[in-house]
């Protein structure tokens, strides 16, 4: 690990500047190290002289400004320490913009196949349902404006437009016209399921981190996501959809498949808009046009049609 002084790159130094702010470790040995996994930010687990917890420090990434509210990032961790499904979370930073949360050891980040295993997943359907059950966050940002907020910021920054841009901005929005028509049932939605922001015990319980795109949307937003990220089949959301609402119902599972469309949709465009402004060694533009390429087999299926129907 390092010491403060020993900073030799950008976001080392960044780290530094930091953490020699935190009246409560002044005067204290402080040590850093990197901590793989994200893309939007830089992250260090710091060790601090007399502390027997480690902690998590979050750096953000340049112009991610433009889609995450710090604020209501803090607000959402706030939220799920209380309910118990996140870490300890600490303020020293929080007028930076920079998250300090608990180091949580004795868990690791899930990987894909984890969640193969129905035990794992229905803990995960659970703690699901335990954030959605929690009190509305302060910030409601809907896939619509998730996806609106995207495109807007692609025109802006010149960024890529696939060349069938102009259909999967319609099919959105008819996917959109028809989920408004229907009502939508707004939560506390964690969305950003990459499966290391889970954090698994060896007693099979998970832990959620990072809540910078929590916002108050639709519940089965969340569920759609989530199941996208670990490329579920349809079998396994049927029994996904079993497990979280104490029954089957076709009409709720055609819900999910639409917002999977609309998940791809958002995430491919805002990888376009960091393809353009973010410094992390990361292909945003590779993660988005795979992302397009996902959005257009789910629109392309014959049964498109009747999944908007049944909403």
């Amino acid at each position: 690990m390092n010491e403060v002084g020993m900073a030799r790159s950008d976001a080392e130094r960044a780290v530094e500047a930091a953490i020699v702010q935190v009246e409560a470790w002044k005067g204290r040995r402080l040590r850093y190290s990197p901590v793989s996994g994200g893309i939007s930010n830089t992250n260090f687990r710091i060790e601090v002289e007399g502390d027997d917890l480690g902690y998590f420090l979050k750096i953000p990434g340049r112009g991610t400004e433009m889609f995450i509210d710090r604020k209501a990032a803090a607000a959402a961790s706030k939220q799920a320490e209380a309910i118990g499904v996140g870490p300890r979370t600490f303020d020293y930073l929080d007028h930076f913009g920079i998250e300090i949360a608990e180091f949580i050891d004795g868990r690791r980040p899930s990987t894909h196949h984890d969640f193969a295993d129905p035990a794992i997943r229905d803990e995960a359907v659970r703690i699901y349902r335990q954030f959605h059950a929690a009190p509305a966050l302060p910030l409601t940002k809907t896939v619509f404006d998730m996806i609106e907020e995207h495109y807007a910021q692609v025109r802006e920054l010149g960024g890529y437009w696939p060349l069938d841009h102009g259909w999967l901005y319609r099919s959105y929005r008819q996917a959109r016209e028809a989920l408004e028509a229907s009502g939508l049932d707004l939560v506390p939605c964690f969305n950003d399921p990459m499966p290391g922001n889970f954090l698994i015990g060896e007693d099979k319980t998970i832990k959620l981190i990072d809540f910078e795109y929590a916002s108050n949307n639709e519940r089965l937003y969340d569920l759609a996501i989530w199941s996208s990220e670990v490329f579920y089949s349809e079998d396994v959301e049927r029994a996904i959809i079993e497990e979280y609402f104490g029954r089957y119902d076709k009409g709720l599972h055609a819900r999910l498949i639409v917002h999977k469309a609309l998940a791809d949709i958002k995430w491919s465009t805002w990888s376009m808009v960091q393809n353009r402004i973010s410094t992390l060694d990361f292909d945003f533009y590779k993660y988005g046009i795979w992302k397009h390429m996902r959005a257009r087999s789910i629109i392309g299926d014959p049964r498109w049609p009747l999944f908007l129907k049944a909403l």
